[in-house]
This record gives structure tokens, sequence and C-alpha cells, in this order.
């Protein structure tokens, strides 16, 4: 039999990112014992070894690793349809707001075309109530893969645009933002090698997909943070130009010369029948 279920999956997923056992049964709230017996069945049903179980832990085997692969977009695609019913379903309850689209953005980023859009878009005839949600670097692919979002600003080439399908927006050049006081923000540009080594200003560090890259700058969690680091002189960031609209006073912005631009896109799922979302990309495209 070829069906999985999702108990299944989410049992396999659990492993194969730990890759312990006991970590993994603790991840999904069972004991050990059964959770390498389901695995083990597992095995049995499809005909395969998913992992090799030795002295020095557990490793995926090569159908492991596609199982992984695989199992890790078929649960993002079952959370994301029932996300995405109850969102549409609220219209159908006594009292139910109208269908409502959810789009993420990157926080910081895009801030004048993001308002455009969104006036834009609310003076349209039956247009739907949008909510914004901000997100970390990368995060956006994740929100419309698992359904937390309907649509989102994605910015190449920092984003993915894999199994979306999409529109340009908006190209742009890119920025140092520096505290104001600075030697360097007198400067006309900098080079990308000159922001990434500022003495006692390390590069300001956002999580990718959870984990945050290696280096001496602050690890960085929200766009409020980040400011008030910059202003105090403990960190330096880079960003698309149009992020000029949140600096504060103590911030100064230096064109980088030598960073390639980033191109906006409005993305959203290939598979996508949603009329509300077809006429929210309608206005991003006429704008």
């Amino acid at each position: 039999m070829d069906a999985l279920e999702t108990r299944e999956l989410r049992y396999f997923l659990a492993v194969a990112e730990e890759l312990h056992f006991g970590r993994a049964a603790e991840r999904v709230g069972m004991a050990q014992p059964p959770l390498s017996r389901a695995i083990q069945q597992l095995e049995r049903r499809l005909g395969v070894t998913l992992l090799t179980r030795n002295r020095r832990g557990v490793s995926l085997t090569g159908a492991g690793e596609v199982l992984l692969h695989e199992g890790r977009a078929a649960l993002d695609a079952a959370t994301a349809a029932a996300r995405r019913t109850r969102r549409a379903g609220g219209a159908d309850r006594p009292g139910g707001s109208p269908h409502r689209l959810v789009l993420a953005v990157k926080a910081a980023a895009s801030h004048e075309l993001l308002q455009k859009l969104l006036d834009a878009y609310a003076a349209e005839p039956g247009a739907a109530e949008v909510e914004v949600l901000p997100s970390g670097t990368c995060e956006q692919e994740e929100m419309l893969r698992d359904g937390r979002a309907d649509v989102a600003l994605m910015h190449k080439p920092f984003n993915s645009l894999a199994g979306f399908d999409s529109e340009e927006l908006l190209t742009e050049g890119q920025i140092a933002v520096l505290p104001a006081g600075h030697p360097l923000a007198a400067r006309r540009t900098l080079s990308l090698a000159e922001v990434g080594d500022i003495p006692g200003l390390p590069l300001a560090r956002w999580s990718r997909h959870g984990v945050f890259p290696p280096g001496p700058g602050p690890e960085i969690h929200d766009q409020t943070q980040l400011a008030q680091l910059i202003a105090l002189g403990r960190t330096v960031a880079v960003f698309p130009d149009s992020a000029r609209a949140w600096l504060w006073a103590e911030h100064a912005a230096v064109p980088l010369a030598d960073a390639p631009p980033v191109v906006t896109h409005i993305a959203w799922p290939a598979h996508s029948r949603s009329l509300a979302l077809a006429g929210l990309v309608r206005t991003a495209t006429r704008l």
C-alpha cells in the first residue's frame, strides 16, 4: 500500500530531523519503544530501509533523505489546506468576517510599496480584508508552504520562488545602515567587503530557517531590536534601499556599490484558486 498517514510522517520526520530516537520521542509526546516500532512498520510497508541504526547513532539512507524532503512538503500541504479552509470558512459562520487574505512580508522591507498596495487594493470593490504578517529573513517561503500566509512579498536573491507563482514588482539597490555618528556614515558608497569588516561594528545576524549564521554580530529577533542596536553603535545591517522609510535620526544609510539588486515579487501558491488573491495580484501588478 502506497498511502502514508500524516501521523506516520510526523513520527518519521521527528526521527529524521533529530537523528535520535529519544529526542524524537519526546518531541512527538510518546515513549521511545512504540516510536521505534512505528518506524519499523513504516519501513516494512514501503519495502525500504529509511534509517541506519548503529552505535554512533541514527543516519538517513538515500530513501530516508527522499522521504524527509517529500514528507515535509506533504505535511506542509496538509497543514496549509486546513489553515486556508478555516480562513475561507469564516464567512460561513454566523457573524463571521468576509474571506481574508494573510500577506507575509519581511519586517522593514518594501514599506512604501506595501502601503501603496494595501491602499489601492482596499479601494477595489469587494476587496477582502488583508492581514499583514511580518516575518524574519526567508520566513515568507515557509509561511506560504504551511498555510500561515496566502500570499507574500518576496525578495530575490534572498528568497526562493521555487514552487510558487509570482509577479515582479520592484527592483532596487541595497544600503548599509550604520550609526549616524560612525566615520563611514559620511561615505558616498561602500562595498560589501567594507561593511563586513568594520572594526567594532559586526554585521547583525538574522536567523534563516530557525538557524543563526556564525559570526560575532548580535542575533536579531525583530526590527525594533535591530534599530536600537544600530543606534547604539553595536551592529550594522544590509537592507534594500526601501528600508530608508523606517530609519531613525540616529541611523545613516550608505549605498552599496557592489551589492546585487534586490527584486521584490508578489508570490502565491501555484495551485491557488482564490478570487480575492487574484484581485490582490492584479492590483499589485497594476501599481
